[in-house]
């Protein structure tokens, strides 16, 4: 009765199976174990990065620019992906440990409420930003009276409400368990009685890929459409400005690097029918979701990369800092070098006031 612990690291589909059935369904250890590494290097990548460029970002959009409702939307988007970014350093240790959980269960369903937050966050914030761009563009006068950083903000406490609200799975279903030498925190839908563990984890994959890709894509998909029309028609009078291209670079990195996760997710669904695809799930699935979690670091670089006003700000606030960094280093210089020449010339510093003379 021979059972990997790491089946149960990252897959929702395990919990059910008999403890024969799993050796018969053992990946090749070398597969996995490259799958493994690539995932962790991701990672690693994804937090370097992520810190920085969201911390960026969020310092950028927060304290130096003007408050504008584009500056609120990557404001909340950086904001997601910061505090995912600060999580990832338990899925480094975990694939590390080959996967032994040693946080306790707490810890196991945060992380995995974090991870799935930021991942509707994300997704509503881009819809968002595509929306008020369309309308921004096409419906100028309606905007110029309804669109307003108040507002902004309104709109941002509702999706951060409701992406909490959609992640509450996570805090519901994830757990912890010995397995033989090891602790594991996987998804127990229901480890005793297999039809009620499938019919949860279908209605948990259903949501999670309507709500979180498949709706927000089709709402994105018609706005861009509407936009580019719309652009086409006014022969030029309709101009994308550079926050707009940077908006559409971000859409696209986005889903890019979900697409292959909610695939995966979707395929998954067939194990409760059928074992054919679990070793290619096996392969797969970490690298899908090692990706899925690398967008998180992306989106600042394309604001850098892409965002004029960010550039001018990061510009003027470097500037600024080796300004101040070079003021001290030369203050420091010369108050050396009047100590030094104190020390030489001891008759050269002033005597020190008489004590009658601070009455």
């Amino acid at each position: 009765m021979e059972e990997s612990a790491e089946d149960y690291g990252n897959y929702t589909y395990e919990y059910y199976l008999e403890y024969g059935d799993m050796e018969e369904l053992k990946v090749d250890h070398r597969q996995r174990e490259t799958m493994h590494i690539i995932s962790v290097v991701i990672y690693i990548v994804s937090f370097v990065l992520g810190l920085i460029g969201n911390g960026i970002v969020i310092w950028v959009t927060g304290f130096k620019s003007k408050k504008t409702v584009n500056s609120v939307w990557l404001l909340n988007l950086a904001l997601a992906d910061f505090v995912f970014v600060l999580f990832l350093p338990f899925y480094i240790d975990y694939i590390l440990r080959d996967f032994h959980w040693d946080f306790g269960v707490a810890m196991c369903k945060l992380n995995s409420f974090v991870s799935v937050m930021n991942m509707y966050a994300s997704m509503l914030f881009l819809t968002v930003l595509s929306i008020d761009r369309y309308v921004s563009l096409v419906h100028v006068n309606w905007s110029q009276r309804h669109r307003t950083v108040e507002r902004a903000w309104v709109t941002c406490g509702c999706i951060w409400v409701l992406a909490a609200a959609m992640s509450c799975p996570a805090l519901i279903f994830r757990d912890t368990m010995r397995l033989h030498d090891k602790v594991v925190c996987f998804n127990n839908f229901h480890t005793q009685d297999g039809h009620t563990a499938a019919m949860r984890h279908i209605t948990v994959v259903a949501i999670r890929t309507t709500v979180g890709f498949l709706l927000p894509f089709t709402a994105i998909c018609v706005t861009g459409i509407l936009l580019t029309v719309r652009v086409k028609k006014s022969g030029g009078s309709v101009r994308l400005s550079s926050f707009s291209k940077t908006v559409t670079a971000v859409i696209l990195a986005f889903f890019v690097c979900w697409a292959p996760f909610h695939t995966f997710s979707i395929m998954e669904l067939s194990i409760h029918s059928s074992f054919y695809l679990h070793n290619f799930l096996k392969a797969g699935f970490p690298l899908a979701t090692s990706l899925g979690f690398f967008n998180s670091c992306i989106n600042p670089l394309l604001y850098m990369l892409l965002g004029k006003k960010v550039r001018r700000i990061l510009k003027r606030a470097c500037l600024d800092i080796t300004k101040s960094s070079l003021r001290e280093l030369s203050q420091s210089i010369s108050a050396t070098e009047v100590e030094s020449v104190a020390g030489l010339h001891p008759d050269s510093v002033p005597e020190e006031p008489l004590e009658s003379s601070t009455l």
